[in-house]
């Protein structure tokens, strides 16, 4: 076992440099970037002023050498490389990119000029509350709903429960969040919960009860929309576990021996099949 975990461990970090790798590849192929867009705002800049002196009445002259005429100055775009790092070759800055990585230095955010540290943290709690909500209900719904399956295998229930959860693993996430806000936050229908923000303004103005029922009526929407795509596969997950260890020699055994089919699930299927959910 000491040796699987080990070897599992060592496979993570070809795997991650897999990933970090593909993700540069994408980012630096991709069109725009911060040298683009400052440059859209120069010109962007460069366009109002041009607008403000013509609605003033006054001439407006257009010469060869102006900004708007030639474009951003080459040697201002040189300078802009430089800055960002884009004027090393790409194995260069991914070397890089990878060292400072290593040493827990995440730099600039480049479209918002603030450590990304500090962003991160900023948004942390909002992603690990939703993230530990959305896990307990898909692991509360996914595991007795598979058990329930695999005993009914073949039921109407057991058809109708999977054609339900084909089609929430069929709707993605953020397409089943714009229904639930068109529905339910004020978007076309009824106004029930709040748009945006994890607690209301006057949230600490309130009593322990209603702080509590003000988070929960705030996150409510965004967990549901990401239980809906996330329970799907972990529910056909235990139901086939279970599956495989009920048709197994030791449950009929069991089941010969006189044990209840109760005892004989909790006691023996149940632990035999959780390995499989939880190493999957």
């Amino acid at each position: 076992m000491s040796r699987y975990i080990l070897r599992r461990l060592l496979l993570m970090i070809p795997t991650l440099i897999g990933i970090m790798l593909l993700n540069f590849i994408i980012v630096q192929a991709a069109p725009g970037g911060p040298i683009d867009q400052m440059m859209a705002r120069f010109e962007g800049m460069d366009a109002m002023a041009s607008t403000r002196l013509d609605a003033g009445g006054g001439d407006v002259v257009v010469r060869d050498e102006s900004r708007g005429a030639r474009g951003v100055d080459p040697r201002f775009i040189e300078q802009l490389e430089q800055q960002f790092g884009f004027d090393k070759p790409a194995h260069i800055r991914f070397l890089g990119m990878m060292r400072d990585y290593a040493t827990f230095d995440f730099g600039n955010s480049f479209f918002r000029d603030r450590p990304v540290v500090e962003l991160m943290i900023e948004r942390l709690p909002v992603s690990i509350s939703l993230g530990l909500w959305t896990t307990l209900l898909v692991y509360l719904i996914s595991i007795p709903l598979g058990i329930r399956k695999a005993l009914h295998h073949g039921s109407r229930f057991d058809v109708w429960t999977s054609g339900l959860v084909i089609v929430g693993y069929a709707i993605p996430g953020f397409l089943f969040a714009i229904l639930l806000i068109v529905l339910f936050a004020g978007g076309s229908y009824w106004d029930l919960f709040p748009l945006r923000g994890l607690t209301s303004p006057d949230f600490h103005e309130l009593s322990t009860w209603g702080k509590i029922k003000d988070y929960f009526w705030h996150i409510t929407l965004p967990v549901v929309a990401m239980t809906i795509g996330s329970f799907a596969t972990l529910t056909m997950l235990t139901k086939n576990s279970f599956l495989d260890e009920i048709h197994k020699q030791y449950v009929l055994t069991a089941r010969a021996k006189g044990g209840s089919d109760r005892r004989t699930l909790y006691g023996h299927v149940f632990r035999n099949a959780m390995l499989i959910i939880i190493a999957g």
